[in-house]
């Protein structure tokens, strides 16, 4: 998303907890900041994308970020967090004369790379108006979900679609392997079939060779899944498919010694 910030054209400031992440953005000409406040004090927009609200409230309020923004400056939050976390930057910002949006991606490591990233956008319509050319740099698109919140709702709505999508396919995987059948030929169907998915597209294969190469950690699904049975809950909604597919992740999370991607939800039935 950097890199394609700066091939853009937009002069960019940088922070990362890990310094050798932010080494080629430096390479390509952005600046390093010695931390969240350092990026923040001298920004037009603010963007973050850290990996969890715990993340996020230390990255704005106790590491000083927020209090560091200009009044007009905009803060765009593009990790994916609790939609009440949302609302309490948005309150936030509002006292100190910041706007807010809450923009969540979707996309993947290979969407951020191509610049084809999916802002799921929280916000006011004139705020995205006017940082449409940042969001143009990294995305294809940025659909306005509702007010501050909509678009963390939105992206923990789709997020627990893909989890149970991928889980589901795992335990098909496990039926017709249990039953005697190749894998190869559930997959030759699979793609030809109604069945098929976007998300199956890239990550059956993967589950199929029991290769699991992170392009979105199980550690971070296993959260959103979290985040979206916590909003299930304070707001009176059932999910029993959610529910169960949290405590499968759960128990391959706690077993697993390595950082794979969700897809090695498949090595509960090995187990």
């Amino acid at each position: 998303m950097g890199l394609n910030l700066l091939k853009a054209g937009f002069p960019l400031t940088v922070w990362n907890r890990t310094k050798a992440k932010a080494e080629p953005l430096i390479a390509a000409g952005a600046k390093l900041a010695t931390d969240p406040r350092g990026v923040a004090e001298h920004a037009d927009i603010l963007i973050t994308i850290v990996s969890d609200p715990q993340a996020l409230e230390a990255v704005l309020f106790k590491s000083g970020a927020l209090v560091a923004l200009r009044q007009g400056a905009t803060l765009i939050d593009s990790s994916t967090v609790s939609p009440d976390l949302a609302r309490r930057v948005a309150a936030a910002c509002a006292e100190r004369g910041v706007d807010f949006l809450d923009a969540p991606v979707t996309g993947g490591t290979w969407g951020a790379q191509k610049g084809e990233l999916v802002f799921m956008v929280g916000g006011k319509a004139e705020v995205l108006e006017r940082v449409k050319p940042v969001l143009e740099a990294m995305g294809k698109k940025f659909p306005l979900l509702g007010p501050n919140g909509a678009g963390q709702t939105v992206k923990l709505g789709m997020n627990l679609l893909l989890a149970l999508q991928v889980d589901a396919f795992a335990e098909c995987l496990a039926l017709v392997r249990g039953a005697g059948v190749p894998a190869e030929k559930l997959m030759e169907v699979f793609q030809a079939s109604m069945a098929r998915s976007g998300v199956l597209d890239v990550k059956a294969p993967m589950m199929v060779k029991g290769e699991f190469p992170a392009s979105f950690p199980l550690r971070l699904m296993h959260k959103d899944v979290r985040l979206a049975l916590e909003l299930a809950r304070e707001r009176g909604v059932k999910l029993p498919a959610g529910a169960a597919a949290y405590e499968t992740y759960s128990e391959v999370l706690s077993s697993s010694k390595d950082d794979p991607d969700f897809s090695a939800v498949v090595r509960f039935w090995k187990q």
